[in-house]
């Protein structure tokens, strides 16, 4: 079972180096996620969300394979890949998976300006090895989905590796 986690942090850029920790992290096998985004809160008070995946993208690489071969059957497999990848685009695009995008609006209203959060849903991880290499990000954890005993489990391990980190410099 998945599980979401949402850290805030001073500013978008150092969410964006952490996802990238978290991508390098993923390509070694020390965490598996199924969805990750960085919710920004502008100065002027509106809400970005850059996504790490596009649905739409997606449903226009898909459509336009199946639309090729189909279009192979009727002779005319350039406008079968045409068409096929814009139904499949506008399919990618009224889909809706990973992380409620309102849940990570109402989330970004509750940033400072300026600030930014990494809402990740987590399939699995090894746990130890991904707070040693994040500790010295800092951040704070501002919602999980995880029991309460976890949750401060979590809490406690992060705060542990901050200050390990923090003793170093």
């Amino acid at each position: 079972m998945s599980y979401l986690v949402a850290v805030a942090y001073p500013d978008p850029q150092t969410a964006q180096t952490v996802l990238g920790k978290l991508v390098e992290m993923q390509k070694e096998e020390l965490i598996k996620l199924e969805d990750a985004v960085v919710v920004e809160r502008r100065g002027d008070g509106s809400v970005k969300l850059r996504q790490t995946s596009s649905n739409t993208a997606i449903g226009a690489t898909g459509g336009a394979l199946w639309g090729g071969l189909i279009g192979l059957l009727f002779f005319a497999p350039l406008l079968g890949m045409a068409v096929g990848a814009a139904a499949g685009a506008a399919g990618g695009a009224m889909t809706d998976t990973g992380i409620d995008d309102g849940f990570m609006k109402n989330l970004g209203n509750e940033l400072q300006p300026g600030g930014a959060a990494l809402v990740i849903l987590v399939q699995s991880a090894t746990e130890d090895k991904v707070l040693d290499r994040l500790g010295q990000y800092g951040g704070s954890i501002i919602q999980t989905s995880l029991d309460s005993e976890a949750e401060q489990h979590l809490r406690e391990a992060v705060a542990a590796r901050q200050a390990e980190v923090a003793q170093r410099v």
